[in-house]
């Protein structure tokens, strides 16, 4: 009988570098699979909702505004929520997006100075499940980003707004 052979140096090298990288695939799968349930626990807990009375409950996001998906003209947009805008304030992009008449011109007042922009009236507005068919949108301004939507005082004017510290609700009048 003769006695089994001994692995040589190098396969033995390269069985504990194969466990090695085994091993940190694992952890770094594991710790991919951990953040990614953290991160999608703290998104939900972003989103707005609904309470039982009607009530749209948007919370704070970690940037201190206020953020709500909806339409305009049935095109979907991220609305930031402004308290301080007096319509709700899209890009042309946008604007082209959601089929709108070009509207009349206007000379609105910005953070950034005066602008020239286009009005348009009637447009179906909807933030969450809250709708009003009549809104005046403005058109035109850049907000940064092409698909930038403000969601401004010719919407919520429709509701009441509260806000408590770490969210805003709109309630329908």
């Amino acid at each position: 009988m003769t006695p089994p052979e001994l692995p040589t140096p190098a396969q033995t090298l390269r069985r504990s570098t194969l466990a090695l990288l085994a091993f940190w695939l694992l952890v770094g799968g594991v710790l991919w699979w951990g953040f990614s349930w953290w991160e999608g626990r703290q998104r939900a807990g972003l989103e707005p909702y609904l309470l039982a009375g009607g009530e749209l409950v948007i919370p704070r996001s970690p940037d201190g505004h206020f953020y709500v998906r909806g339409e305009i003209n049935h095109e979907p947009v991220t609305f930031l929520v402004d308290t301080g805008a007096s319509s709700v304030a899209i890009s042309s992009r946008v604007a082209r997006a959601a089929r709108l008449p070009e509207g009349r011109p206007i000379t609105v007042s910005t953070a950034n100075g005066r602008r020239e922009a286009r009005l348009v009236h009637g447009v179906p507005v909807k933030a969450g499940p809250l709708a009003h068919n009549d809104v005046s949108v403005t058109t035109g301004l850049n907000m940064g980003d092409d698909s930038g939507a403000l969601l401004g005082q010719s919407f919520l004017r429709h509701f009441d707004v509260r806000i408590d510290s770490d969210r805003m609700v709109l309630h329908t009048r």
